[in-house]
């Protein structure tokens, strides 16, 4: 793991992403990426990056989004920070001209004043362990009248895909919930919640749009059986030995039964966040 600055409630996330998690996601980039490409479309009209924009992609990833801003770009700027040393490394490959990847925590981050025209993310804003400070650190980001473009997870039970994962590594087990708004997947799935963040933050015309589109796991059930479980494997550690046998046999079933022509595809519904710069 990197030793780089970041707040002192994100230092799980830390740990995570520029761990384990991280390693695993850049090992598998191409799937995950290509998981959700779906988005993709929607995030960028949403975002509309011009010629000479100065964008900033919060979360980036293995940068794939970075790179189409970039792409959208022309005589501006992208850069993209991330936790993650690994996932960074897969974008630096692939780097343009008018690219640029750094490794900190957009919560505390230094970013220039006024520096971006718009600010964005996908997939990447519900991990802040203190999201009032990260807008605010992002408002601060984005010049009078920029645009904020976020893509965000809707509440659990309004995701199949994982409702599907999630039943089928329980095991028959109650699992707890994540205490409400805590950083993680679903932590900005309330559309109070985010339109309190943002217009604290310095945004305003705060609107949510919801979107949804296939996850695509894997050409096959046995590669998207296999994507999952290495994943979520902490679901079922703790399991003995044949109940866990029996989780995963039960993911892989859940898998298969939706298998498409396009390999195995699963539903899911996101927010698609947008705001302007007071």
């Amino acid at each position: 793991m990197t030793s780089i600055s970041v707040d002192p409630s994100n230092a799980g996330q830390l740990q995570a992403w520029d761990g384990t998690e991280g390693d695993y996601w850049a090992a598998n980039a191409a799937r995950f990426e290509r998981s959700l490409a779906g988005y993709d479309d929607a995030l960028f009209a949403a975002a509309a990056v011009r010629p000479g924009h100065h964008v900033l992609d919060v979360g980036c990833g293995t940068g794939s989004t970075t790179l189409e801003a970039a792409r959208r770009a022309p005589g501006g700027t992208a850069t993209g920070i991330d936790l993650s040393a690994a996932m960074l490394a897969i974008a630096r490959r692939h780097h343009g001209g008018n690219t640029r990847f750094v490794q900190g925590d957009a919560q505390v981050h230094p970013f220039p004043a006024a520096g971006f025209d718009v600010v964005m993310s996908r997939t990447g804003a519900m991990f802040f362990g203190d999201p009032h400070a990260a807008f605010a650190n992002l408002a601060r980001a984005t010049r009078p009248g920029g645009r904020l473009a976020l893509l965000v997870w809707q509440a659990f039970e309004n995701n199949p895909w994982m409702v599907t994962i999630t039943t089928a590594l329980a095991a028959g087990r109650d699992l707890p919930a994540p205490p409400e708004g805590a950083p993680g997947p679903f932590a900005l799935a309330d559309p109070h919640r985010i339109r309190r963040l943002l217009a604290g933050a310095g945004y305003s015309r705060v609107e949510l749009a919801g979107v949804r589109a296939p996850l695509n796991f894997g050409p096959d059930p046995d590669t998207a059986h296999a994507l999952i479980a290495g994943l979520l494997h902490w679901m079922v550690a703790d399991l003995d030995p044949p109940t866990r046998a029996r989780a995963l046999a039960t993911l892989h079933a859940a898998v298969a039964a939706h298998e498409t022509p396009r390999g195995v595809e699963l539903d899911s519904a996101a927010w698609l966040v947008t705001a302007t710069r007071s």
